[in-house]
């Protein structure tokens, strides 16, 4: 588990309580229980989702995948079952996700000029296989954000060398908009421009990908139940990388769409938009 939290996110705890948010991270919690495994017959298959620009195989079989890069500690548990909604031990599951600033490891054009390269770099990449329960965990820290995308955490799912799930985990946008307006390390020029209620992605994707997320000693756990079909030959949808971004090995494009930007809400209507049931 990483052990790297400032002593900001220690007195935040307590910030998190008095603002009302636990409430808002409880209330995304019971969302997804709908969908625990407590009823595992009642789970639907998870819904697949872009790839993105930004995935390489780092083979990196760890549960530690922060390579020192701060944050606030977060633990990514993947609960996978197969069509019987019975665990699935030894499925492998890839995950990866962008820094506290929006920056993914292992491409040139990151950051908000584009002039930073993490090109030969692995951080917050990692797979693992599931042991007999059918859960894979992660330490990490909470991912940041870039321009047109809300908070999220990619992840796959192999039968061996078989790919039968690509998808992204969304995490809760009022939990994610503490953070990033309280911690230094995530502090930005601008307002996060896309929440979970305007990410075409998200949206996309469904209730299926909603996880639960809790608040521990020392990290918080943001759990999620995959079901996947064996059987399946998923196509990868990938996205292009945005203009002048390159990954290992020449993989991606040059040329391509700008990432979408949008105005961000503020005020009320922000405040509307990040709490549900404030509509």
């Amino acid at each position: 588990m990483p052990t790297n939290a400032p002593p900001s996110f220690r007195a935040s705890r307590r910030g998190v309580l008095i603002s009302g948010l636990a409430a808002t991270v409880a209330g995304n919690a019971s969302r997804a229980d709908s969908l625990a495994p407590s009823d595992p017959g009642r789970l639907p298959l998870t819904a697949a989702a872009t790839e993105g620009p930004y995935y390489f195989d780092a083979r990196k079989f760890r549960s530690d995948i922060t390579e020192g890069r701060p944050g606030v500690p977060l633990e990514v548990r993947f609960t996978v079952l197969g069509l019987e909604r019975r665990p699935w031990p030894g499925a492998r599951v890839d995950i990866w996700h962008c820094d506290a600033q929006g920056v993914y490891s292992g491409y040139a054009g990151q950051g908000e000029d584009q002039r930073l390269s993490t090109q030969g770099q692995t951080f917050l990449r990692g797979s693992l296989l599931t042991d007999a329960s059918g859960t894979a965990a992660f330490s990490t820290i909470y991912p940041g954000w870039y321009r047109g995308r809300t908070t999220h955490v990619h992840f796959k799912v192999f039968d061996g060398a078989h790919e039968v799930l690509t998808s992204q985990f969304f995490l809760p946008d009022a939990l994610s908009e503490f953070l990033y307006t309280r911690l230094p390390d995530y502090r930005r020029a601008s307002l996060r421009d896309t929440l979970n209620s305007s990410d075409g992605i998200a949206l996309q994707a469904g209730a299926t990908v909603l996880g639960a997320v809790r608040e521990e000693a020392r990290a918080y756990v943001a759990s999620l139940t995959l079901v996947a079909d064996p059987a399946a030959k998923p196509v990868a949808e990938r996205a292009p990388p945005p203009p002048g971004e390159r990954g290992p090995a020449g993989r991606g494009r040059l040329g391509g769409p700008p990432p979408p930007q949008f105005q961000p809400l503020d005020g009320e209507a922000r405040t509307r938009a990040l709490v549900p049931g404030r509509a």
